[in-house]
Order: structure tokens, then sequence, then C-alpha cells
């Protein structure tokens, strides 16, 4: 895996939650099983969202104004 394809990768993820935008929360694991993505690649996309800003993470679930919120499984 490349950098070029971590970018398309994530592209594909952004356009994915960008269509079903409706201040929704996104579960980690239904996003990756809708992308179709494996686990690495998925991983390494999301990366990219979050280095560029475009989702954010919580336990929490919630949603920040411009952005897609992502439900984190934590494991302590």
């Amino acid at each position: 895996m490349d950098k070029f394809q971590i970018g398309q990768n994530a592209g594909l993820l952004w356009h994915l939650m960008d269509d079903k935008r409706d201040n929704r929360v996104w579960d980690v694991e239904e996003l990756q099983r809708l992308s179709g993505l494996p686990t690495p690649d998925f991983f390494a996309a999301l990366g990219w969202l979050a280095r560029e800003d475009k989702v954010d993470f919580g336990e929490e679930g919630v949603t920040h104004h411009g952005t897609v919120g992502l439900v984190v499984e934590f494991y302590h």
C-alpha cells in the first residue's frame, strides 16, 4: 500500500460518509463494512481523514459542526 492508494481510500470513505451526511454518527465497524476495505487499508484511510481534520473521534460519538463523528471502540 502506498500513499496514493491511502489517499484514494480516504476519498472513498469521505464520499461514503458525505453522501449520508445527515448529522449521522458512524460506528467504525459499520463504516468499514460498508466501505469494503480490508482492516489495514481502512484504518490508514481513516488516519488520513483525521490528519485532514475531516473526522472526529469519541466514545460518545458526538459530532462537531462541519465534521463527521465516528464512534471508536477503546480497549483498556
